[in-house]
């Protein structure tokens, strides 16, 4: 990889620019330069700029620092429903662009967004979803991708997760808007998603029961879903932000000669009687994934997030909420590259 750190704009100065993204580039030094942090409000910018151990500049005039030739790749950790047009503004710039996740609202304006990265393909857009680049879960797909329990037959996984006031992203008003699709459901959703098509390949078609136990959680904060998936492996999916469960969130997978047992930071995979549990590093799918984008902006690596495949999470989420409220069972769109 090139010696030189590609200069970053970090947009974006809310909690998980702050706790999550600020963290992994700094510990990326010579693969990042952070020359500036824009917010739309200039103190979130300036406090999150005190932050960074070398002098940085701060700003909130997106247009402005967009049309700086010094600028080259943009991180932009923003609230769902206004990333897409800064997601297009940001490559009509020639920016390289990586995006927090969800990678769009809705199927629609991914499809949209899609078109137009066809016409900026010397680029690189990468979309931000960590789990793809989780020690754990990459560490499962290569176990079933290799046939190490066989053919996948199910898979459950079941999620408790309270969101209560004292989360510090429950009190994001944007996660709270009636109009918002999914919710929680989507916002979290796509990390599982994520995972489970990583480690299974392509969902063929849900079914889904959902329902709304909290009113300080729109449109709705349950959801029990069964899928099925291309390869003929069948699944349960059920997760909560209504209310805690003393369990474990552990994602099962049964297959005719194995099963697998996965948690963010630990796989146990048993085979003939005997369970293996597999000692993975504690590194940050973040950091992973920041260290991915690098290599595929200076040497045109490949990577895990293309924003075809965070437009085809969210199309399997879209699913499960039609699926919900219609009582049918329904294919995900199929997401195309133009």
């Amino acid at each position: 990889m090139s010696a030189q750190p590609i200069r970053l704009a970090l947009i974006g100065a809310g909690i998980f620019a702050r706790t999550a993204h600020l963290p992994a580039l700094l510990a990326l030094p010579d693969r990042f330069t952070i020359a500036a942090v824009c917010s739309r409000r200039r103190s979130s910018a300036e406090a999150l700029a005190a932050e960074i151990p070398h002098p940085v500049e701060v700003c909130d005039d997106l247009d402005a620092l967009l049309a700086r030739d010094d600028i080259e790749a943009v991180d932009l950790v923003l609230p769902i429903p206004i990333l897409p047009d800064l997601i297009a503004a940001a490559l009509r710039a020639g920016k390289h662009v990586i995006s927090e996740k969800p990678a769009t609202p809705d199927v629609a304006t991914g499809q949209h967004l899609l078109d137009l990265y066809a016409q900026h393909l010397d680029q690189v857009w990468m979309v931000a979803e960590n789990w793809r680049y989780e020690p754990a879960v990459v560490q499962a797909a290569r176990v079933v991708q290799m046939g190490e329990i066989g053919r996948p037959l199910v898979c459950h996984w079941a999620i408790h997760s309270d969101m209560t006031p004292d989360n510090p992203y429950y009190a994001t008003a944007w996660r709270h808007a009636e109009g918002f699709p999914g919710g929680f459901l989507l916002d979290g959703g796509v990390h599982h998603i994520a995972a489970l098509r990583l480690i299974l390949g392509e969902i063929d078609t849900v079914s889904a029961i959902s329902a709304r136990n909290r009113p300080d959680l729109p449109p709705v904060d349950t959801l029990s879903a069964i899928l099925h998936f291309e390869n003929g492996a069948i699944g349960t999916h059920l997760v909560s932000y209504a209310a805690p469960a003393p369990w474990d969130s552990a994602l099962h997978i049964v297959g005719d000669q194995g099963a697998l047992r996965l948690h963010r930071g630990t796989l146990e995979v048993t085979r003939a009687g005997r369970t293996d549990v597999i000692d993975l590093p504690d590194t940050s799918g973040i950091q992973l994934e920041l260290a991915a984008f690098a290599a595929a902006v200076r040497d045109r690596q490949p990577h895990a997030n293309t924003p075809h495949e965070g437009v085809q999470d969210v199309a399997a989420i879209e699913a499960l909420m039609r699926a919900a409220e219609s009582g049918e069972r329904i294919s995900p769109a199929r997401v195309t590259v133009p």
